[in-house]
Parts: structure tokens; C-alpha cells; sequence
């Protein structure tokens, strides 16, 4: 690296001869590997997406909402469907034709087209100020919604764990605290995220409350030094590794380290997302060790056979189904309303759209229901190709001013983009993956807490930049901003 500003020569050789060369051919080097067409353009799509995430990887800049899109699009898009139609093995039974496996690919790539340029039309007017996202990621924390939240997790967790099995339950399976949630799949997944997600915000917003300086430290420092301790407690119990999901964890995991100063630099994300990478390549298939009481013994298999057997993978042959469950039934544009009216209940509602992981499971004939619906398929559904664009240039230019806005300066304080940005960046892997009816509920909770432990940051009015003195010579620095399944049904 030259300096501060260029990425890598060898870095980015490196990755981008694993990435788009060295893990597609042991794919391919399987035995039985077939061509077509349709093996030919998820190719291009292999390439699109490790292409992409070289440049993640390899940045300058830190780009969280970036790393965790285009790393779900390579593994989950990219290696797993190239894998399905280079053997012909998929994780179900449905089976479709050509035809429809080329379309799916060309809808998957769409997306990537339009996310890449939502990114890079939003990244084109990174010099000016964002009307929405700006006001919303710039507020601090206040220390008395903080308190008041920490509190409150440390009530839940007393009153909602022992209805979730006590904490034995937690340190034995997710099917144990899943079955003891409740009465109903809704009311389980609502318990179970009650005490899970404000546990989780009242730790990460207790450990960055000694950052903000009030009138009371003295007080604040007090009641900050005998909640943490709970605290820590409460998330070792509601938010571990054995009893939640995997992505969930791994939130969990994410937001703690990235939003503490050693690792927010470009030099430390980057070693961080070369580690998620290679954690979600080689450990992530493996890691569901802990979802069923009964528990079977571990076995390594290639990348391959399972991208082709597990049906943690299931995204892209979701997607040819959905394809051709658009071709018997049409577009459904009604069904956008499911996801933004998750709320209201079906009682008040009798026609809420039914969750499209579980519509097109019941299509199919499967009688195991908790799949994805990836949003490709989501989308396409509302309206077709247009609604892909649609949605994927918004999501990408969102994503890019997401990370823009986290790497402005705030003064040494700890705003609300600090915090969210590494949450939504993991979390949207999730949301990539579907189905959003079941993804939507503990996503906005995740994202909306946030906002009830900051205020709005005090404007800072702009003085004109002072004109430099004719007798200082050199350059003047210019200030810029540097450049799953298993929500709905807790078993998967």
C-alpha cells in the first residue's frame, strides 16, 4: 500500500484469485459437473459478486453495510447456486426447467446491477448532506433513556426468562427456549425477542455512555458501574451463541466489537470482515450445532455438496420456484402491504398476505414450511422487474450513505450511526434472506430501539472557511467524508 488513500496491490490480487477463481473451480471440479447457459451467466454472477467484495475487503474506507450485502450476494447467490447447477443437486425436491434456472440467475444479477448503481449514484453525492438519514444517524445518547432501558431489560429478564424455560433452557438448545415461549408461533417469537433485543441495546448503549459528558458524571458513572455488571450477565444468558440464532449472534457479536475505537478504523475492519468472510464460508454451515436437543455428530464435507444439501442454502432454488409461482398465479402487488402492516393482526385483517417463505413451500408441496424467500424473489413478486430495480437501488444507495455518514467526525461522542450501521449491516443478511413477514417484526425493533435512548444532535451552524494566508504555502486539508430463516420459526 502507497499510502493512506490506495488499497493494496496484493491484497487485492489475493482475494480476488480466491474469490472469483480458486473457490469457483474447486466447485466446479466436482464430479458430474454439467454446463449450460445458466451455469454460464451465474458465472458472470460469481464474478459480479466476488468482485464486489474484493473491494470490500480491500477498502480504504470502513463499509459495514457494504461487507454484509455483498458477502450474503456471493455466498448465498454467488458459490451455492453455481454449485446446485453445476451437479444439479438442490437442498428440496421441487425441480425446474432451464428456462426457469436462467431466469432466476438473471433476477439475481438484476438485483446486483441495481444495488451497484443505487451505491454509486448515492456515493456521487456523498458531498452533500442527506436530508433523511442524516438528522436520523447523527443523534447521541442520552443517558437517561439509557438508564431507563437498562432497567427495564434487567425487569424482563427477570419476568420473561423463567417463562422461556428458566436459565437452563438458554445454555441448552434453541428448541428448548422455543418450545416454552409460548402458546403460538407469534407469541414465542415475540417473548423471546422482548428480552433479547433491549438486553442487547442496553449493554452496547451502557458501555458507550461513558463517552458523553453530563452535569451528573459523578451519578452516571455510579449507576453505569452497578448496571454493566447485570448487564453482561442478563446478555450472557438471553443472547449466547447456543440458544439464538445464528445471524443473531453474530449481530450481537459485530455491533460490540465494531463500535469500540480499536476496531473502528479501515485497517482493523478490514482484518475483521476477512475474518466474517472466512467464518461464514467454513464455520457458519457448521455452526447450527446447538438448534435441536438431540444433537448428531459433525461431518466435514466440501463446499460443494453443502452448498447443494443444507437447506441454509436454500435461497436461490427459492427463487426458481418463485419464478415459476409467478407464472401460474401472476404478480400480487397487494402483497407489499404484508411487510409494512406485519402488525396488524390477522383477526383485523383477515387477508394479510400469508409469509412468502411459507407460500411457496405450500406450492411446492413441501411439508417442511420454515424457508427463505430471499428479496430478489419478494420483490419480483409485488411487480416484476421493475419492482427488483426498484428495491435494490434504493437499498444500495442507502447502504452507501449509511456507511458515509458512520465515518463522519462526531466530536468524540458515540451517535446513533456508530451503533446501528454494524447492527443493520450483519442483521440485513437476514433480510436478504427471508422471508421479510418473518424477518420484518424483530428487524424494526432492532432498528427502532435505537432511537429511544438518543436525542437529536444540536445544529452546528457552518462558518465560511477562512481564506488561507497568501504567506502559507502547501495544500489546505479539506474536511469531506472520506470516502434467516429461524425469526418466525426459532428451530432454524
Amino acid at each position: 500500500m502507497q499510502n493512506g488513500h490506495d488499497r493494496c496491490v496484493a491484497a487485492v490480487c489475493g482475494w480476488a484469485v480466491v474469490l472469483t477463481g480458486v473457490l469457483p473451480m474447486l466447485i466446479l471440479q466436482a464430479p458430474g459437473a454439467r454446463f449450460g447457459t445458466a451455469l454460464a451467466l451465474q458465472s458472470v454472477v460469481v464474478a459480479h459478486t466476488g468482485g464486489a467484495l474484493t473491494r470490500v475487503l480491500t477498502d480504504t474506507r470502513v463499509r459495514l453495510a457494504a461487507l454484509g450485502f455483498w458477502l450474503f450476494s456471493y455466498v448465498w447467490l454467488g458459490l451455492a447456486p453455481l454449485a446446485m447447477l453445476a451437479t444439479g443437486t438442490y437442498p428440496h425436491q421441487y425441480r425446474a426447467d432451464d428456462a426457469t434456472a436462467f431466469a432466476a440467475t438473471a433476477l439475481a444479477e438484476l438485483g446486483l446491477l441495481a444495488y451497484s448503481g443505487g451505491a454509486a449514484l448515492a456515493g456521487r453525492r456523498a458531498a452533500g448532506r442527506p436530508v433523511l438519514l442524516e438528522p436520523l444517524l447523527s443523534r447521541r445518547l442520552a443517558p437517561v433513556p439509557v438508564l431507563l432501558l437498562a432497567c427495564s431489560a434487567l425487569v424482563l429478564g427477570v419476568v420473561l426468562i423463567p417463562r422461556l424455560g428458566g436459565v437452563e433452557a438458554f445454555f441448552s438448545s434453541r428448541q428448548a427456549v422455543w418450545q416454552s415461549g409460548g402458546t403460538t408461533d407469534s407469541t414465542r417469537t415475540l417473548v423471546i425477542w422482548s428480552v433479547a433485543v433491549p438486553a442487547f441495546w442496553a449493554l452496547v448503549a451502557l458501555v458507550h455512555l461513558r463517552r458523553v459528558t453530563t452535569p451528573t458524571d459523578r451519578l452516571l458513572r455510579g449507576l453505569r458501574l452497578l448496571l454493566l455488571p447485570l448487564l453482561i450477565g442478563l446478555n450472557l444468558v438471553v443472547n449466547n451463541p447456543i440458544s439464538r440464532p445464528r445471524f443473531w449472534a453474530g449481530t450481537v457479536f459485530m455491533v460490540l466489537l465494531c463500535t469500540t475505537r480499536r476496531f473502528s478504523g479501515p485497517r482493523a475492519f478490514r482484518r475483521v470482515a476477512a475474518a466474517l468472510t472466512v467464518t461464514v464460508l467454513l464455520v457458519f454451515p457448521y455452526s447450527d450445532y446447538f438448534r435441536y436437543d438431540h444433537r448428531e455428530a459433525v461431518h466435514m464435507v466440501s463446499l460443494s455438496e453443502q452448498f447443494t444439501t443444507n437447506m441454509d442454502y436454500d435461497a436461490y432454488q427459492q427463487m426458481q420456484t418463485g419464478i415459476d409461482y409467478v407464472g401460474q398465479g401472476g404478480f400480487a402487488p397487494s402483497d407489499a402491504l404484508g411487510p409494512l402492516l406485519f402488525a396488524v393482526p390477522r383477526s383485523v385483517w383477515p387477508g394479510k398476505p400469508q409469509d412468502m417463505g411459507i407460500a411457496l413451500a405450500d406450492w411446492a408441496g413441501y411439508s417442511f414450511t420454515n424457508l427463505s424467500a430471499p428479496l430478489w424473489i419478494e420483490s419480483y413478486l409485488w411487480a416484476g422487474v421493475p419492482a427488483v430495480v426498484a428495491v435494490f437501488c434504493l437499498l444500495g444507495a442507502a447502504g452507501r450513505r449509511m456507511d458515509d455518514i458512520r465515518q463522519r467526525p462526531a466530536g468524540g461522542q458515540t451517535t446513533l450511526a456508530v451503533l446501528l450501521v454494524p447492527a443493520f449491516a450483519v442483521y440485513q443478511m437476514v433480510f436478504l434472506r427471508g422471508s421479510l413477514m418473518g424477518v420484518v417484526g424483530p428487524l424494526t425493533l432492532l432498528l427502532a430501539l435505537p432511537f429511544l435512548i438518543t436525542t437529536r444532535a444540536a445544529r452546528s451552524r457552518r462558518a465560511p472557511s477562512p481564506v488561507p494566508s497568501p504567506t502559507r504555502a502547501g495544500p489546505t486539508a479539506i474536511p469531506g467524508p472520506g470516502g434467516i430463516r429461524d425469526l418466525s420459526h426459532q428451530l432454524r
